[in-house]
């Protein structure tokens, strides 16, 4: 399964489950937010992670500190340029592929700010 597959799997979750699509694959000299999204107070900035080998661990683990660094920057520039009044908040989403079939795995707040202050 490619990203793109992934994302689009993540991004139909995230409409299902209530959250309006704002935005794909946002773009800033730091880095690529996968899908942003608006739910009640929150505004989300999903990075998603997909596999389709086990043996590849788990999808969650390739968002380390400094791909969360680069998110929290090109979330901090989104908002910059986009008026929101909700909370930011940063999820992982992961889409395992296990055979034909596909499971999600949305792990909101997955990180915060805490600890990024001085990349700002």
């Amino acid at each position: 399964m490619d990203g793109a597959a992934g994302e689009s799997i993540a991004a139909e979750y995230l409409e299902q489950h209530g959250y309006g699509v704002v935005c794909r694959n946002y773009r800033s000299r730091y880095g690529e937010i996968d899908i942003i999204a608006i739910k009640n107070e929150y505004i989300v900035f999903a990075e998603v992670k997909s596999r389709s080998q086990r043996f590849a661990g788990l999808p969650r683990e390739a968002v380390d500190a400094g791909k969360q660094k680069r998110i929290i920057k090109t979330a901090l520039m989104y908002l910059s340029q986009n008026e929101a009044k909700a909370q930011p908040r940063f999820d992982v989403i992961e889409v395992n592929q296990i055979g034909r079939k596909y499971y999600v795995n949305h792990i909101e707040n997955a990180f915060d700010l805490r600890g990024y202050d001085e990349a700002f």
